[in-house]
């Protein structure tokens, strides 16, 4: 009987799923405070509908998008990079920072933006992480763009993947949080 499930499970899916981890070094208990308009709310990236499931995209050509086999994510990458921006910045500045659902608090700096690129580039042999963020004030009275970039080798394999991806994708989030930084807003 537990053959079968066995046999069955690898039909179905994969044997685990991936997940992003923060690299930033836990900070344990904290008490932070922010005035009016300090506080920082990290929104989901908007993604494109190659990125928009659980698979891992492995660009093949401009025009050719595979998945990589026996390989998903817990959840889908815009989430999963939301809440690692999130929890490096949390981890790694002073800043408060507030779960989207909570802006009715004060909303502060808002890190919103675009992931473009968040898989397998064939060609270079490379996992790649882009994203465009952007930082804005609550009523948006200023809003400043930057693009952030990772890429890291990987063999393209299922066990490969996920752990290259979960660097890049971390590299991205520290020079993210490095931007937001302890600057006052916007």
């Amino acid at each position: 009987m537990l053959a079968e499930w066995s046999s069955w499970r690898r039909r179905e899916g994969p044997a685990s799923l991936l997940t992003l981890t923060p690299d930033a070094a836990p900070t344990g208990e904290f008490t932070r405070a922010a005035n009016a308009g300090q506080s920082v709310t990290v929104s989901t990236p908007v993604v494109s509908k190659e990125l928009r499931t659980t698979r891992i995209p492995v660009r093949v050509s401009p025009t050719d998008v595979q998945y990589v086999t026996d390989a998903q994510w817990i959840d889908t990458p815009d989430r999963l990079f939301a809440n690692l921006v999130a929890e490096t910045i949390r981890r790694t500045t002073n800043r408060v920072v507030l779960d989207p659902g909570m802006t009715g608090l004060d909303p502060g700096l808002i890190v919103s933006g675009e992931l473009q690129e968040f898989g397998f580039d064939a060609g270079s042999g490379q996992v790649v992480v882009r994203f465009d963020g952007a930082l804005s004030t609550a009523g948006g009275t200023r809003v400043e763009t930057r693009r952030f970039e990772a890429t890291v080798p990987s063999d393209g394999s299922s066990t490969g993947v996920g752990p290259a991806l979960n660097q890049a994708a971390n590299k991205v989030a520290h020079d993210v949080a490095g931007w937001v930084g302890n600057r006052q807003a916007p």
